[in-house]
C-alpha cells in the first residue's frame, strides 16, 4: 500500500470515530464549570482567551479578580473596549505577600465572592471568571463549601471559570473541565523581569 493511501485510510477511520463521538454528545442544558490550575504560567491568560471567544459571540461576561490588585495590565486595557458586554471587578488588595494582613485578605475575598455570587446567580451573564479564587481557597480566605454551593446555584445560562494554582480536589471533582498548566521553564527563574505584553 502506498504511504499516502495508508494515511488516507487512517484519517477516514479517525474521522468516522470523531463523527460518532460528536453525534453521541449532548447539550447539558446548563453552563459549564472550568478550572484552570497548576504551577505553570497561563491560567488566567487561558481564561482571558475564553472571554475573547465569548465576546466574539456577543455574550455577556463578568470578571472578579480575587488577588491581583489594581495594577495596569494589557488584558484590562483591552477589555475596557467592551463596556457593554463585560463587567470587570478587581476586588483583591494585591498578592498575599504584599498585604501581610490575613483579616484584610479574608474580608477582600468574602466581598469578591459576594460580588461573584450575584453575577453567577442573576441570570445576566453567559460567563463569569473567578480569577485567582483558588488562591483564596488555598489560604482559607473562603470556605470550599460556600464556593461549591455558590457555583451550584448559578443560572443555567452561566458558565464559570475558576483560576489559580492548587485547586482543591473537591472543586476539581465538581468541575466539567480541569486544565493543569505545568511549569517546565520560566524566564523569571533566569532573572528576567516580567515583560509588558507577555506577562501583564
Amino acid at each position: 500500500m502506498h504511504p499516502d493511501d495508508d494515511h488516507a485510510e487512517r484519517m477516514r477511520v479517525l474521522q468516522a470515530e470523531q463523527r460518532r463521538k460528536s453525534a453521541a454528545a449532548r447539550n447539558p442544558g446548563r453552563g459549564l464549570v472550568l478550572v484552570h490550575t497548576g504551577n505553570g504560567k497561563g491560567k488566567s491568560t487561558s481564561a482571558f482567551g475564553v472571554i475573547c471567544r465569548a465576546l466574539g459571540w456577543g455574550q455577556r461576561v463578568g470578571v472578579v479578580q480575587f488577588i491581583k490588585g489594581n495594577w495596569v495590565t494589557g488584558e484590562r486595557r483591552f477589555f475596557a473596549g467592551f463596556p457593554d458586554q463585560l463587567d470587570w471587578h478587581t476586588m483583591g488588595d494585591g498578592f498575599t505577600w504584599d498585604t501581610q494582613d490575613r483579616d484584610r485578605d479574608i474580608a477582600a475575598a468574602e466581598a469578591a465572592f459576594a460580588r461573584a455570587l450575584v453575577m453567577m446567580t442573576g441570570g445576566r451573564y453567559d460567563l463569569v471568571v473567578l480569577d485567582e479564587i483558588n488562591i483564596a481557597l488555598r489560604y482559607g480566605y473562603l470556605s470550599m463549601r460556600a464556593v461549591l454551593e455558590g457555583i451550584g446555584a448559578r443560572s443555567d445560562r452561566t458558565s464559570v471559570i475558576l483560576t489559580g494554582r492548587d485547586a482543591k480536589p473537591e472543586l476539581c471533582e465538581y468541575a466539567d473541565l480541569v486544565s493543569e498548566m505545568q511549569d517546565v521553564k520560566h524566564p523569571f527563574a533566569a532573572g528576567i523581569k516580567a515583560q509588558r505584553g507577555i506577562d501583564f
